[in-house]
C-alpha cells in the first residue's frame, strides 16, 4: 500500500501502464488527496512518444502521415486552453466532490482495499458514460463537448482537443460516488479514466478481437467521432464498452467513418473552436418564440427545434458521401515551420507557468495566460492565412518583448537570456 513516503513520480513501467489503465491497486492507493500523483501531468512524455510512434506506424502501414500540422496544432491548442483556468481556480470536480464527502457521506469505504479500488473504477466509468451521453443530448453541455468533436482528422492529437467549459457540468455525474468513495481513490480513477481514452484516438489500430466485447477500443471510438448517420450518438464509453451494450447506445464500426461535426466549422482559430456553439445557442435562444421553446433550446438536443423530438431528426443529419474533403489551407512549408517553432516556444512558457504557479502573482499569471491565448490565436490566423495574420503576429511579438523586459516572461531556452539582455 502507498504511504505518505511513497514517491509521486511514476517509473517508466508505471507510466506505460497508466496510459492503459493497467496500474495495480497496491501501487495507486493513497490515504490523503495531496499524496495522489498528478498522473496527467506526468503523462506528457508518453503523449508525445505515442504520437511519434503513431506517425511512424501510420507511415509504415498506410504510406502516409497520420497528422496534419494545422489540425494537430489546433487540437493541442484546445487542450492548452482547457487547462488555463486551473492556474486560478481549484478543480470544480474535486472541490464539489470533497464538499459532498465531508458533509453528506454515508460511510467510509477503506482507501487501501482492492474492493474499493475496483468499485471506484466501475463507478467513475459509469459516471463518465452518463456525463458523456448527456453532453451529446443536452445542448448547453454539447456547446462545451463539441470542441472535442470538431476535428475532421482522427489521430492521437485529437484526444488532446479538449473543452475549457466541460468540467463545469461533468462533476455532477461523479458526486454520488462521494457518498461512499474516499476522495484520494476517486482522484486516481478520474485521471486513469481520462488517460485511457488517449490511445483509442487512432486509425493505426484496427480490431482487437475478443477485447472489443468489453473494452472501449479505437474501432468503437472511431464510430463515436463519426458524422455518418449510423455513428450519431453512439459509443459513449470511457473504458468499458459494456455500458453502451447495456443501455442501447452501442454501434459497431462497419462503413468507413467520416470524422467531425455534422456541420463543420472550418476554422483553426482556437477561441472559435471552443465557443462557437455557445454563440449559436445565444442567438437561437433570442430568436426562438415562447419561454418553453427558449428553455428547450438550452436543455434539449443540439438538433432540436420547435415541432421536433427531443434529440431532433436523424434524417436531417447531412448524409456522408465519402467524398468529403477536410478543411485545410495551403500553407507553405516555411510558414508551417515558423508556426511550429513559435508553438514550441509558447509550450515552454506554458509548462514553466504551471510549474511555478504557486510562486507567481495573479498579475503575472493573467499576463502569461493572455500571452498564451494571443499566441494560439495568432498561430490559428497564420494557419488560415487571414489578412490580419501579419498584423496580429507583429503585435504578438511586440507583446512578447514587452513582457520579457517587464520580467513577466523568460525565454524557453535559458541561454537566450543573455541574447535578450544584450539587445539594445
Amino acid at each position: 500500500m502507498a504511504t505518505s513516503e511513497s514517491p509521486k513520480d511514476v517509473s517508466f513501467s508505471q507510466g506505460i501502464r497508466m496510459m492503459f489503465y493497467a496500474m495495480k491497486p497496491n501501487e495507486t492507493s493513497f490515504p490523503n488527496l495531496d499524496e495522489v500523483p498528478d498522473y496527467v501531468k506526468q503523462a506528457t512524455p508518453f503523449f508525445i512518444s505515442l504520437m511519434l510512434l503513431e506517425l511512424v506506424l501510420g507511415w509504415i502501414l498506410k504510406g502516409k502521415l497520420a497528422v496534419r500540422v494545422d489540425d494537430a496544432l489546433t487540437s493541442i491548442s484546445a487542450g492548452i486552453l482547457s487547462r488555463l483556468p486551473m492556474l486560478f481556480f481549484r478543480s470544480i470536480e474535486f472541490s464539489t466532490y470533497i464538499y459532498v464527502w465531508e458533509k453528506y457521506r454515508l460511510f467510509n469505504l477503506p482507501w487501501d482495499s482492492p474492493w474499493t479500488w475496483h468499485l471506484t473504477f466501475l463507478g467513475v466509468d459509469l459516471g463518465y458514460y452518463w456525463f458523456h451521453r448527456m453532453a451529446h443530448e443536452v445542448n448547453i453541455m454539447w456547446a462545451a463537448h463539441q470542441t472535442h468533436h470538431s476535428s475532421e482528422a482522427y489521430n492521437l492529437s485529437t484526444a488532446l482537443r479538449q473543452s475549457a467549459l466541460q468540467v463545469y457540468t461533468s462533476w455532477i455525474f461523479y458526486c454520488p460516488l462521494a457518498l461512499i468513495i474516499p476522495p484520494p481513490v476517486y482522484a486516481v480513477h478520474l485521471q486513469f479514466n481520462l488517460l485511457y481514452q488517449f490511445w483509442i484516438h487512432t486509425e493505426v489500430i484496427e480490431n482487437l478481437g475478443p477485447l472489443e466485447l468489453i473494452l472501449n477500443t479505437p474501432s468503437h471510438h472511431r464510430v463515436h467521432h463519426g458524422r455518418n448517420r449510423y455513428c450519431i450518438d453512439k459509443n459513449f464509453a470511457g473504458t468499458l464498452i459494456i455500458w453502451d451494450r447495456i443501455f442501447g447506445t452501442f454501434e459497431a464500426e462497419n462503413e468507413k467513418v467520416s470524422y467531425g461535426l455534422t456541420h463543420p466549422i472550418n476554422t483553426f482559430e482556437p477561441l472559435k473552436v471552443q465557443f462557437h456553439h455557445m454563440h449559436y445557442i445565444w442567438t437561437t435562444f433570442w430568436i426562438t418564440p415562447g419561454l418553453w421553446n427558449k428553455l428547450s433550446v438550452i436543455f434539449k438536443g443540439p438538433g432540436w427545434s420547435p415541432g421536433k423530438p427531443r434529440l431532433g431528426l436523424l434524417e436531417e443529419i447531412p448524409e456522408v458521401t465519402g467524398k468529403e474533403v477536410p478543411y485545410a489551407t495551403h500553407v507553405s512549408g516555411s510558414l508551417q515551420l515558423y508556426a511550429l517553432v513559435q508553438f514550441a516556444l509558447m509550450l515552454g512558457f506554458y509548462e514553466d507557468t504551471f510549474a511555478d504557479k504557486d510562486a507567481l502573482s495573479q498579475a503575472t499569471l493573467l499576463l502569461r495566460s493572455g500571452y498564451i491565448i494571443l499566441t494560439l490565436t495568432s498561430i490559428g490566423f497564420l494557419m488560415e492565412q487571414r489578412p490580419q495574420a501579419a498584423i496580429l503576429e507583429t503585435f504578438r511579438c511586440s507583446v512578447f518583448l514587452m513582457l520579457y523586459w517587464l520580467n513577466y516572461l523568460k525565454p524557453f531556452i535559458p541561454s537566450w537570456t543573455h541574447t535578450f539582455e544584450d539587445s539594445p
